[in-house]
Order: C-alpha cells, then sequence, then structure tokens
C-alpha cells in the first residue's frame, strides 16, 4: 500500500515539479496479476487497480486501515476498461463487461477478481472509502448510467458524462463514481473550473494514444499549478484544489468523489478573471 499523506495548500505551493508528483500523481494503476493501492489520507479515499491475466485476484487487508478483511468498514466501486471479466462477492458471480460497473457493500468478505480471457484481460480500477451502512452489491452497465451530454466542438470540450453511482440509481454511503469521454478534436475536460469543498476527488485517465498526455492542473484558483499526465496514471485532488486538465488527445477519464455529500451539482464555480 502506497501511502499518501494530506498536504494542505499552503505547504503544496511551495513544492516544485517531483514534490507535486510524489504527493497527488498515482504513476502506476495498472500491473499483470497485481492489485495495486494507493491510500489517501484526504477522506481516506483508496485508489487502484486490478488486472487478472494468469490467476484470480483477491484484495487483501492492511494493518494501515485496521481491519480485519479489506471491506469490513469500506464500501467500494470500480469500473472495467479492460476486456469482460468476472467478480465473485462472498460466493455471488457478477459478469463486468467493458466500461461496466460495479458497487460491492460494505461487509463483503470474500471478493475474487478474473478475467474471462488471460489473453484479453480484465482491467478493473477501483475507488474505496470508508462506510456506515450495508447497501447491496448491484452491477450498473454503461447502458444503465445517466448520460449527460456537455461542453460544445467550439470550446473544445465537448464530452459525455456517464453517471454510474449517483442516487436515481443506487445508494452508496458516500462514494460517487463515473466515466467521462471526450469527443475527437476535445481535449478539456472542464473549463470554467471549479472546486467542491465537500467533496475531495480522484481523476483517473486513460484512452491515450501514444506519447499524448494530459496536463492536470490543480492548486487555488489564484496560484493554479500543473502536472503531466500519461496513460493510465491518476491524479488525488483535495478538497482546495481545482480538478482539470487538457490533452494532447482526446481522452477519457474517470472520476472518483468522497465526502460530506454525493450532489453532482455542489460545486463552487470559478469565473474565468479569477484564475491565476
Amino acid at each position: 500500500m502506497d501511502v499518501r499523506e494530506y498536504v494542505n495548500s499552503e505547504y503544496s505551493k511551495h513544492l516544485d515539479t517531483e514534490g507535486l508528483r510524489k504527493n497527488y500523481l498515482i504513476e502506476k494503476v495498472f500491473a499483470a496479476d497485481e492489485v495495486t493501492m494507493t491510500y489517501s489520507h484526504v477522506d481516506r479515499m483508496i485508489a487502484g487497480g486490478i488486472m487478472p491475466v494468469k490467476k484470480a485476484l483477491t484484495i487483501e487487508t492492511a494493518k494501515e486501515i485496521g481491519v480485519d478483511f479489506f471491506l469490513q468498514r469500506r464500501e467500494l466501486g470500480l469500473i472495467n476498461i479492460g476486456e469482460a471479466g468476472r467478480i465473485t462477492v462472498d460466493g455471488k458471480v457478477y459478469e463486468v463487461g467493458h466500461y461496466d460497473a460495479l458497487y460491492i457493500g460494505m461487509g463483503s468478505k470474500d471478493v475474487k477478481f478474473e478475467s474471462l480471457d488471460p489473453a484479453k484481460p480484465a482491467k478493473f480500477y477501483y475507488n474505496s472509502c470508508p462506510a456506515h451502512h450495508a447497501y447491496p452489491t448491484r452491477v450498473v452497465t454503461l447502458e444503465q448510467a445517466v448520460h449527460q451530454a456537455a461542453g460544445s466542438v467550439e470550446d473544445s470540450n465537448k464530452r459525455t458524462i456517464n453517471k454510474y453511482f449517483e442516487s436515481s440509481i443506487l445508494d452508496t454511503c458516500a462514494l460517487s463514481m463515473g466515466l467521462t469521454h471526450l469527443e475527437e478534436g476535445s481535449v478539456w475536460n472542464t473549463m470554467p473550473v471549479h472546486t467542491h469543498e465537500r467533496r475531495m476527488e480522484v481523476y483517473f485517465y486513460f484512452d491515450l494514444p501514444g506519447d499524448s498526455v494530459v496536463f492536470h492542473f490543480m492548486g487555488k484558483p489564484d496560484e493554479i499549478r500543473s502536472i503531466v499526465v500519461r496513460n493510465e496514471q491518476a491524479v488525488i485532488s483535495p478538497a482546495w484544489s481545482i480538478h482539470s486538465g487538457a490533452g494532447t488527445h482526446n481522452y477519457t477519464f474517470i472520476w472518483g468523489m468522497t465526502g460530506e455529500n454525493k450532489t453532482y451539482t455542489d460545486q463552487d464555480w470559478i469565473e474565468m478573471k479569477d484564475l491565476r
């Protein structure tokens, strides 16, 4: 487990490029037959990837979270960006296809992850946060997600926001997750920018071809910093920070949030004139 301590805004503005990457960037999300795990002290979010190839995988607990099994006091959401996979939760089997999601409720003990075809492995990107109630485990397909068109070609940010874990679809304790796909020719994932003081967020960027990168912007609105993010890497965003990005190519990203509420529209928008 890679543990990331909380970094406040005053300290963060003094960090150089290496310091920003060390504290906020998750460089390795997927590795064959491994479960990666980054534990952020920001709202106790855990993010990582599960890529079963030659064997089934399980998430082991760690001393840092002080429980008998991983989901004893946590909920977990995942979206499969790879090929078809199978997840067994306490004996019940769930088929999770490409771009489909699975919510796993608190208290689930025996969880096993498999790929249907080792030559075309599943790639389960997950977020996990503390929970207070056991809600039912459930698959949410891409078709079942709430689809919201946003942006425009003129503003280089035409995109579709797919909300998987939100109140009209299923109940969670604190976790919200979704997948946003940018259309060809669009590169901005959001602009103007915003913060949400009541929630932290993790962005996972993928579908970037070749040497393409995303410049992820963070920091206070009046003192913006940037991190270069490559394909299948993630960035931790504290509640005080903006979170926006522009790529050298269109891309897809998964957003996951936890904190005080799950209201998607609870955002504090920043006017363009106030950006520095």
